[in-house]
């Protein structure tokens, strides 16, 4: 839409199915269009291509284009060419999605002229073409920022850098980390970019990408010259001209996990212009996007938490270092070349019982046989939650936390997530089962 309304002569092509509303829409603006196919001969005539992210630039279609000269940019890249606002971008494997929405949030309730996009929340391209914002705070995913020509971040948040999405990257770990820091390629010396110091390949990364802006390092356990960290039950920030100390008991979202994200976000604020007070009151009044670390439901004492997003191994250390309480843990799903031994330190002790919810559970039972008490497995989630609620007691955590994709079972996590919710809020207390 974005384009037609800027002079582009637009054809949409989707080799899936068009939405009603959609189809309705491009029919009043006479955008011509097709679906269920892609016509080469109309696709290879275009200057540009704005292609969806998740299309590989090793499809054959895509290589021809490439070949062809074609320019082929991400809708990010387009969007930005016709955006005034600053652009707070986030990335990481993990974390990204509360650290944007976090950042929004802080942003929105100290009164910025903020709005949110990329990889969650609606299309920048098409909030642009009714309104612009002062700042926009974008979600960046690896594939997205494949598609960067100009696009260029005031303030660049680079989360963290874990194995994910190798089959895309030549299951090359270094094309993954250069495609993370392809966020700071285009920022300049009055540019801001926030890293996590304890992050082995972000450091790796720095071998041999450079990064020309102001480097801020944030961290849960050392101090920073300019960054924040945690010290004392506090998050402190140095950035900005400003010294900020915030009460970790005041952050609304729990766990370790969440104190890099709170770091990151509360970082990207100040920077913006967000005041001490502001920031205080945005952090308290916060909630998180639903499947992350959700709390559903309290039964006969025990807490039943959602953490479907929770899709690698990495997240769901993060999941399970969350919690002192013993914990019984429900994972599994489509296994993506895993590696659990990094979860067995996690695990031994606290889990009490592994509930392995998928249809191939060998590789997870063999990781954690010895190590956790009890290992069970289903491939239905109501029984699973019955099963948390029956082996659980008083103070104990009913963990989802797959490390695994969903499509084994589920239509994607979401889906996994609300099935989990639905079967934790039909659950009856014991006395009355």
């Amino acid at each position: 839409m974005l384009a037609r309304q800027k002079g582009y002569a637009v054809f949409v092509s989707d080799a899936g199915t068009i939405s009603e509303p959609r189809k309705g829409e491009m029919e009043r603006l006479n955008i011509p269009f097709e679906e269920g196919k892609h016509s080469a001969e109309v696709i290879l005539s275009a200057d540009l291509i704005i292609k969806s992210p998740g299309i590989s630039p090793k499809t054959e279609l895509i290589a021809q284009a490439l070949l062809a000269g074609v320019s082929i940019i991400d809708e990010l890249e387009f969007a930005f060419g016709f955006s005034k606002g600053k652009v707070i971008a986030v990335t990481g494997t993990n974390g990204k999605t509360t650290t944007t929405l976090l950042t929004y949030h802080l942003m929105k309730e100290a009164g910025l002229d903020v709005g949110l996009a990329g990889n969650v929340g609606k299309s920048w391209a098409g909030q642009l073409v009714d309104y612009d914002h002062e700042w926009w705070v974008i979600e960046c995913s690896s594939f997205q920022i494949d598609g960067f020509v100009d696009f260029r971040p005031s303030i660049a948040v680079l989360c963290n850098i874990t194995p994910d999405h190798l089959d895309r990257y030549g299951y090359k770990i270094e094309n993954y980390i250069s495609s993370k820091f392809g966020i700071f390629k285009n920022m300049n010396l009055d540019d801001q970019a926030i890293l996590f110091a304890e992050d082995p390949l972000t450091v790796q990364g720095l071998e041999s990408h450079e990064i020309k802006s102001v480097m801020n390092w944030v961290s849960t356990s050392e101090p920073q010259k300019t960054g924040a960290w945690v010290t004392d039950d506090q998050l402190a920030f140095a950035v900005a001209n400003q010294s900020v100390h915030v009460p970790v008991e005041i952050l609304a979202i729990k766990g370790k996990h969440n104190l890099l994200n709170s770091l990151c976000a509360g970082s990207a604020a100040l920077m913006a212009g967000v005041s001490e007070k502001d920031l205080h009151e945005g952090f308290q009044t916060f909630k998180n996007a639903p499947h992350r670390m959700e709390p559903i439901k309290e039964v006969d004492g025990i807490q039943f938490i959602n953490d479907s997003k929770g899709t690698n191994v990495e997240s769901t250390a993060y999941a399970l270092a969350s919690f002192e309480n013993p914990l019984i843990w429900i994972a599994g799903g489509v296994d993506k070349g895993n590696d659990y031994s990094v979860l067995l330190p996690l695990a031994s002790g606290r889990v009490k019982c592994l509930i392995c919810l998928g249809k191939d559970n060998d590789k997870l039972k063999q990781a954690f046989t010895g190590e956790i008490p009890e290992i069970r497995e289903t491939q239905d989630i109501r029984e699973a939650v019955k099963w948390g609620l029956s082996i659980g007691e008083p103070g104990d955590v009913v963990l989802l936390s797959p490390a695994c994709a969903s499509f084994d079972l589920f239509k994607n996590y979401e889906d996994r997530g609300l099935q989990f919710r639905s079967a934790v809020e039909n659950l009856k207390p014991k006395a009355i089962a």
